[in-house]
């Protein structure tokens, strides 16, 4: 099977690297593939840059069909254009935002989102709201910027650690997802330190995509994510 990995901003070095943590979880036979759009924004970290990052989805997807891919991770938390891409996809489209939160629900009766910077807490909640999860999960952000981040994951780790751990006082959260994508590397060590499960949705949402696909399941065409009106038409890539 193929599966394709979309980050919804410009920054090459983010789609690297979640290449490199989806390929080394993938089982054998799974072809795992990135991409990013060519234009668009650099992060994303408002809703104006939400809407460039949702037609980037978009293109993205419709290529994706024409290269046979069976199913997309949409890699941006928030789940950037994930609705309009099941409506374009033939295949399973998973939001890394709810992959996470779906699973949390399985291991955990309370959980609690860390994402950065707190200004994309609307995101999450909209995600969290839409899969019914409100009552068992909460949202805090830490004053990060997403670049920053890009620039050294590792230094992020204690600040992330330092809100996980108000969590789990505060919230009584019994594990946490990181709200951002390209965090993959901070599962493990912080797990083994805050002693509960730490969760990336994009490696979560691989291996959902993963089972759909061998399962047969694919996205319904029965109303709501049914193909465009056949007016539609989306820009070219540049």
């Amino acid at each position: 099977m193929k599966i394709c990995i979309i980050n919804p901003n410009t920054t090459a070095a983010f789609t690297t690297r979640l290449l490199k943590s989806a390929s080394a979880i993938a089982v054998p036979g799974t072809e795992v593939i990135a991409v990013q759009p060519a234009t668009g924004a650099a992060s994303i970290e408002s809703h104006a840059e939400e809407a460039l990052g949702a037609l980037g989805v978009m293109q993205m997807v419709k290529a994706g069909e024409q290269a046979g891919v069976d199913a997309y991770v949409i890699a941006c938390f928030g789940d950037t254009g994930v609705h309009q891409a099941r409506e374009i996809a033939r295949g399973p489209v998973i939001g890394m935002t709810e992959a996470a939160l779906q699973a949390a629900s399985l291991i955990a009766h309370r959980f609690s989102i860390v994402t950065l910077p707190p200004r994309t807490r609307a995101h999450s909640l909209r995600v969290l709201h839409e899969t019914g999860l409100s009552n068992r999960c909460t949202v805090r952000g830490v004053d990060v910027p997403v670049l920053e981040l890009e620039n050294d994951v590792a230094a992020s780790g204690p600040i992330m650690e330092a809100e996980a751990r108000l969590a789990m006082e505060q919230d009584h959260a019994e594990a946490i997802i990181l709200g951002c994508a390209g965090l993959s590397d901070l599962v493990e060590p912080l797990s083994q330190r805050l002693g509960v499960p730490v969760i990336d949705g994009v490696t979560v949402g691989l291996k959902f995509a993963e089972g759909l696909v061998a399962t047969g399941l694919r996205t319904s065409k029965h109303s709501t994510y049914n193909y465009p009106p056949a007016a539609f038409r989306l820009p070219e890539l540049p």
